[in-house]
């Protein structure tokens, strides 16, 4: 009998966002595009999909419907504050991605300190980064065992 997977975060937030085209409307919607027909030339999304892709993310709370036309009707997407919370992931995703799988990064984002963007992730309490050595974890959830010796 296969056992059933322990709880994760992470697993819960890919199965909204984790599907190629969810991840490019947040980052189109997190770009100022707002509007279907800008998202759908910019991501390449079917219009089917696109369509399905944004209703779920006005279904849990990460996009909202905002109308900008009467007649006809007509609405844009813009991010709640959960989905303004996802752009610290979607720009590590854009770092790495920049770093692994580019030579040139197809896209250069400044801050408006004029350097160019590198994200890192770092204690809110401290400030020293986060880094896979200075994490431990304290499970809560039934089912998750740590590492052990030899796993370290």
């Amino acid at each position: 009998m296969k056992a059933a997977p322990r709880p994760c975060s992470i697993a819960d937030t890919l199965a909204l966002v984790g599907e190629k085209y969810s991840l490019l409307v947040l980052r189109e919607v997190l770009l100022g595009v707002h509007r279907f027909d800008r998202i759908a030339r910019n991501t390449g999304a079917p219009r089917d999909i696109l369509t399905t892709r944004l209703r779920r993310l006005v279904d849990a709370g990460v996009l909202e419907k905002v109308p900008y036309s009467e007649r006809p009707q007509r609405f844009e997407y813009r991010a709640t504050a959960a989905g303004e919370e996802l752009q610290p992931v979607l720009l590590a995703l854009m770092a790495w991605g920049d770093r692994h799988l580019n030579e040139t990064p197809p896209v250069v984002l400044k801050h408006r300190c004029g350097a160019e963007l590198a994200p890192k992730v770092v204690c809110a309490a401290c400030g020293e980064d986060a880094d896979r050595p200075s994490l431990t974890a304290r499970v809560d959830a039934p089912g998750w065992t740590t590492a052990g010796p030899a796993e370290d």
